[in-house]
């Protein structure tokens, strides 16, 4: 339990965690906005409709592996 605090307690991992969350924030709008994009390529305009549930926990898979490397690489480099 003490090295989880002292993790905690380091203000590096504030940035990880801060940047993980700012990245799944943006890339959620981002990520639907390229799923309709996707979805509609050969139609005229572009009709804004949800994700199935299977693809939701695929955009959602993805976007974690990459908020991971993001927060990870911003924790290096501080």
């Amino acid at each position: 339990m003490y090295l989880f605090y002292k993790h905690i307690k380091n203000k590096s991992i504030h940035i990880f965690i801060i940047s993980f969350l700012v990245y799944i924030f943006v890339n959620i709008f981002e990520n639907y906005i390229h799923y309709n994009i996707g979805r509609n390529h050969d139609k005229e305009g572009i009709k804004l409709s949800s994700p199935s549930s299977i693809d939701w926990i695929k955009i959602i898979v993805i976007m974690i592996i990459f908020a991971s490397i993001q927060g990870i690489m911003t924790y290096m480099l501080e």
